[in-house]
């Protein structure tokens, strides 16, 4: 069971989702933490770094976008020359200083890294996601029925424009009727509305700016687990319900208005933020994790804490680590870390026993909609992995480096 809490404030939206009656993920929308992933910019190539095989773009933002040259590469092209990651072209040979560009953000700009940018446009809808200057044809890997992915793959292929490429979502599966089509076609008059305005926007400048929180809302997270949605604005309560009626979703009578200013407080979300922000992770057998992110990767270490067990120590370190494995696959969601992950879980003796809490680990991350890749135990028993960045940390939303001790926590 998912719900939705949705609280607004003066200008500022906010969106907590609970999965189980577990916080699991936090959005907001306001100022610096809009959201920038998806919009559209007319940019100029600032410096073209060869030892780095990149360029720094220049689109309007406080810095310079980082193109790296795969992604400034049209996929046409990259097809005919059967490219691989260690036959690419010099990147002066596709980039020159000055040129301007049509360039889309992939990732936010995080710290002092500016926004990473790819000319390959693509433009997502609630099934389907237009890719106009390519004619691949993709399936969701989280549709895994292959009856089900090549029913999908057809109907995409009659539905795709000539020249263009579409890549079936995961909430298209089991769809029948017309809304593939109608989502597709959708998505093929908004490109044609943003080829138009592109000779009107002047370098650097926006061209066009992806949904708002609500709307992206209603694309991204609005599956067939979400049961509920409590709101505090009936503006906002009231058009949730006509575009869940739209698309028939089950969760249209369940549109709750409670008219509080700090719903996120009557529900735990303040307080989750604030356990989230912190090192420290106790488990229910009074276990705990300790979770510290550098600028290059994430640790974490297992703890059997207060937990002694019950019948032998291999038990106990099997139980205290699949409980750890769960909890860490949420806290990843939570505090919304990417980049490469170190995992220091107790060490484990029996083989069926590191490939179980491997198996745990695996499966709790299979409800996080960001791709995360396990890479398995190293020879000092740590176990390395991987998840997509996407947009700004918890950490960094909601708290700011200390002042007098420049972030170490020491004095």
């Amino acid at each position: 069971m998912k719900e939705i809490i949705l609280q607004g404030q003066e200008q500022r939206m906010r969106a907590a989702v609970f999965e189980d009656g577990e916080l699991i993920e936090v959005h907001e929308e306001e100022g610096e933490f809009s959201h920038l992933v998806g919009n559209i910019y007319r940019g100029r190539v600032e410096n073209v770094l060869p030892g780095m095989q990149a360029a720094f773009v220049d689109i309007g933002l406080e810095k310079n976008a980082f193109l790296y040259v795969a992604d400034a590469m049209p996929p046409r092209f990259a097809d005919e020359v059967k490219l691989t990651s260690n036959h690419l072209p010099r990147v002066e040979q596709v980039l020159k200083p000055r040129q301007e560009l049509l360039v889309q953000i992939t990732k936010e700009p995080v710290g002092t890294k500016g926004a990473r940018i790819t000319t390959n446009i693509t433009i997502p809808g609630r099934y389907t996601v237009l890719m106009p200057n390519t004619d691949y044809i993709g399936v969701s890997r989280r549709i895994t029925d292959e009856e089900e992915r090549s029913r999908l793959r057809e109907r995409a292929k009659s539905i795709c424009p000539q020249g263009m490429g579409v890549i079936i979502r995961t909430l298209a599966e089991k769809i029948e009727g017309n809304e593939l089509g109608e989502d597709l076609e959708a998505l093929v008059e908004l490109w044609s509305l943003i080829n138009e305005k592109v000779p009107h926007v002047s370098v650097p400048g926006l061209v066009h700016e992806d949904v708002d929180l609500l709307a992206r809302m209603l694309r991204e997270w609005i599956d067939g687990k979400v049961e509920t949605i409590t709101v505090n604005q009936p503006v906002v309560a009231e058009g949730l319900r006509n575009a869940l009626r739209k698309l028939d979703h089950p969760a249209t009578n369940h549109v709750h208005l409670i008219s509080k200013d700090n719903l996120f407080a009557d529900y735990g979300v303040d307080e989750g933020i604030r356990k989230a922000l912190r090192p420290k992770v106790w488990l229910k057998s009074g276990g705990y994790l300790v979770i510290q992110q550098t600028e290059a990767l994430t640790v974490i270490d297992v703890n059997t804490g207060k937990y002694v067990g019950q019948s032998s120590l291999e038990h106990t370190v099997l139980h205290t680590n699949c409980e750890a494995a769960v909890e860490i696959a949420h806290q990843l969601r939570l505090r919304n870390f990417g980049g490469i992950i170190i995992i220091d879980f107790i060490d484990m003796i029996l083989e069926e026993d590191q490939k179980q809490v491997l198996a745990t680990l695996e499966n709790a991350c299979v409800k996080d909609k960001i791709k995360c890749q396990i890479m398995g135990l190293t020879k000092l028993g740590l176990v390395e992995m991987t998840r997509k960045k996407v947009g700004q940390t918890l950490e960094v939303r909601y708290s700011k480096q200390c002042p007098k001790c420049d972030g170490t926590g020491r004095v």
